[in-house]
This record gives structure tokens, C-alpha cells and sequence, in this order.
């Protein structure tokens, strides 16, 4: 209900003969919901602000598949290859999705796991938010087949310097070019045919600085993912690695 002028100025000359501890009582009574919209849209301001101010520029994303690495590996990544390109730390970083496994042999207990890593593997590559990968050699060799990797000396063909410094750690891998499996299986094929060929799309980490003392029991493979729109920073981060 409105209030008549002389209602408000008699409420006001109440108030203002209250104590100290009965005004903060009458304005809690009365006016807390409009506090606690205040309260709530102050701490949601500053919540975007802070995002705003922290959020990182993601230089490329790097997806971590059937290995694991520790936070000083993850911190030297970063660091020490946003230093060599003149890139600030505070306001990049090479973004990883760790915890991907891949297998074609999961166990029953890993199988879901399995299935959810690939529909995120998959998701990411088709949105292009996946640029590389760091993966065991079993992931290397499903990640191949697939055609997921970029074939390393045709994309490093117009850089003949990069190349023959990364050549000595490239490996060469099976792609699958076509596959009648579904064919073969509902018996609409006699034989099963698959046909493929040998590309050099991994690098065995091993020999880089970075990776020889991080205490893997196996070797470590970096992929560029075929249709990565990030190349040229990749490349970059190969001449890093190579001159590590």
C-alpha cells in the first residue's frame, strides 16, 4: 500500500529517534530481500569480473590419452614454451584434457571409460578444440588407423629446417584407408579387406629434455591432429621440443 507524505515523514522521524541496534533490527526487518538481491548481484559481478580478469588465452589444446604427467611437466609445458616464444604466462596457456584412455581390448570394468574418453576425443576433434596429443603407443595406434593424425613430413614439407631437425623422432604408423568390416560382418562380403598405407604422423618424446627425466616407463608419442586449425603454433612447439 502507498503511503500518504505525512505516513513517510512520521516513519522517518521514527526511525531516526531509534537506537543504533533498533534501526539495524527495523532495516533487516524490512528490507532484507532487497539486501540479499544486492548481496547476490554484487558477488555475481564480481564473479564475472574475476573470470574475466583471470581467463586464459588457450595457445592450443592438448589432449593426454592413456598417460599421465606430473604438475611440474604440466607447469614446464607452459612456462617454459610460452617463454621461448615471448608469450605472457599470466594471460596464455596450452590448455590439456587429461584422463583420456583408449583401448580396444577394455576390460568390462573399463569399458565405459573407454566409450566416453572416444565420444570425447570425437567432440572435441569435430569442434576443433583438440590440436595435439601426447598417448601411449596403444592410443598412438588407434588414434592412426582412425586417420586422426596428421601425416608430420607432408605437414612440415614447406619447412625443411624443422623438418630434418624432427626427422631423427618421427614414427611411422598404419592409417586405414578404407575397411569393409560392417560388409564382412553382415555377410554381404566373402572376404574381409582392409587396405592402408605407412605414414610418419608421431614423434617418440623420449629424446627431449622435457620428457627423458619425467619418469616414463614407456615411450611417449606427440601427434598433431589432422584438422587442427592451430598448426602454426604447433609448429612452433615441435622447434621448441627440438631445440630441448
Amino acid at each position: 500500500m502507498k503511503l500518504s507524505k505525512q505516513e513517510k515523514a512520521a516513519r522517518r522521524a521514527a526511525f531516526q529517534k531509534m537506537e543504533a541496534k533498533e534501526k539495524l533490527d527495523y532495516i533487516l526487518t524490512y528490507y532484507k530481500h532487497y539486501i540479499l538481491l544486492v548481496l547476490t548481484a554484487l558477488i555475481l559481478l564480481g564473479s564475472v569480473v574475476h573470470h574475466a580478469l583471470t581467463k586464459k588465452e588457450a595457445v592450443f589444446y592438448l589432449g593426454l590419452i592413456n598417460v599421465s604427467i606430473g604438475d611440474d611437466l604440466t607447469f614446464s609445458l607452459n612456462k617454459e614454451y610460452l617463454d621461448k616464444t615471448g608469450t605472457d604466462f599470466r594471460k596464455n596457456e596450452i590448455v590439456l584434457y587429461p584422463g583420456m584412455y583408449l583401448s580396444e581390448d577394455a576390460a568390462t570394468e573399463n569399458h565405459s571409460y573407454a566409450y566416453a574418453s572416444r565420444i570425447k576425443l570425437l567432440g572435441a576433434i569435430n569442434s576443433r578444440k583438440l590440436d595435439a596429443v601426447l598417448m601411449n603407443r596403444e592410443a598412438y595406434n588407434l588414434l592412426s588407423k582412425s586417420g586422426f593424425l596428421a601425416d608430420l613430413s607432408v605437414l612440415l614439407s614447406d619447412n625443411p629446417t624443422l623438418l630434418e631437425q624432427i626427422q631423427p623422432y618421427l614414427t611411422a604408423n598404419e592409417v586405414v584407408l578404407s575397411d569393409n568390416r560392417i560388409e564382412y560382418e553382415l555377410n554381404e562380403a566373402d572376404t574381409r579387406e582392409i587396405i592402408s598405407e605407412s605414414a610418419e604422423n608421431g614423434i617418440d618424446t623420449s629424446a627431449f629434455s622435457l620428457f627423458k627425466y619425467a619418469g616414463f616407463s614407456d615411450p611417449v608419442y606427440f601427434g598433431i591432429i589432422a584438422n587442427s586449425p592451430r598448426t602454426d603454433r604447433l609448429l612452433s612447439f615441435l622447434s621448441f621440443l627440438a631445440a630441448s
